[in-house]
């Protein structure tokens, strides 16, 4: 009965580390994106200060909260339980250059004050349940401050009511150059967009899942979810799986 109970032990900690490791590798790890852009930019700069660089947003508050939590620059949790993925945006990663910096700008506009968010129509919440939104502080667009002081790239992900090509400068990077099939906007000039004859692969907005070109599954998705992508990699980047059924 020892023994049993001894091998037992052995093998529900060989699960435990089995599972951590499998969580771990499957963790979306980002885009990579970095800047150089120091802290001490906006050590001696008040939230006013920036504010006043920027003009009022045509976006509209929907809902106001509390920001008690600045996660990372591109995610902030409110009083109201809701976790907030800014849409349009990607900033670095913890431990990628830049991360504090962008983390930081968030934390000087928004941490421990009402903001207002105009969430996504098209697409309300992302894989992790996130609400994709754009955060409003003082009638400002924050998604579109990040953008136009190099603190975070373009991460546009149709569908989505919101085109941040529109809030950005002409040298803004982008995180992947694709657009929907059924989109009425042109990137700029600094992006190669994907489309539906050049692509090799085709990512499904709404499952988050990519296929290759030829799966029986693109044949059945709608149009306004298609995605379009060059590469393998450029889809993953994107955050998005690979079929099951095709292993693109």
């Amino acid at each position: 009965m020892k023994f049993q109970k001894k091998h037992l032990f052995s093998l529900l900690i060989i699960l435990i580390i089995a599972i951590s490791a499998i969580s771990i590798a499957s963790a979306y790890t980002g885009t990579g994106f970095s800047h150089n852009i120091p802290s001490s930019k906006y050590s001696d700069m008040s939230d006013s200060d920036i504010l006043s660089k920027y003009s009022d947003t045509d976006c509209h508050v929907e809902e106001k909260a509390v920001c008690t939590n600045v996660v990372d620059g591109d995610t902030i949790y409110l009083d109201n339980g809701k976790k907030i993925r800014f849409v349009g945006v990607n900033t670095p990663e913890r431990g990628v250059e830049g991360y504090i910096t962008s983390k930081n700008f968030v934390q000087k506009l928004c941490l421990n004050k009402e903001v207002g968010i105009d969430i996504d129509n098209s697409k309300n919440n992302d894989r992790y349940g996130r609400t994709l939104a754009v955060v409003i502080v003082d009638g400002k667009n924050v998604n579109e401050m990040l953008l136009k002081e190099g603190l975070a790239e373009i991460m546009y992900m149709p569908p989505s009511e919101f085109y941040p090509y529109d809030w950005a400068n002409g040298d803004t990077h982008v995180a992947s150059s694709h657009s929907s099939s059924s989109s009425t906007h042109t990137a700029t000039d600094d992006t190669s967009t994907s489309t539906s004859d050049s692509a090799s692969y085709v990512g499904n907005a709404n499952s988050g899942k990519f296929h290759e070109a030829s799966c029986k599954s693109v044949s059945k998705m709608s149009e306004g979810n298609k995605v379009f992508f060059n590469t393998r990699d450029e889809a993953i980047n994107q955050g998005y799986v690979p079929c099951q059924i095709c292993n693109p």
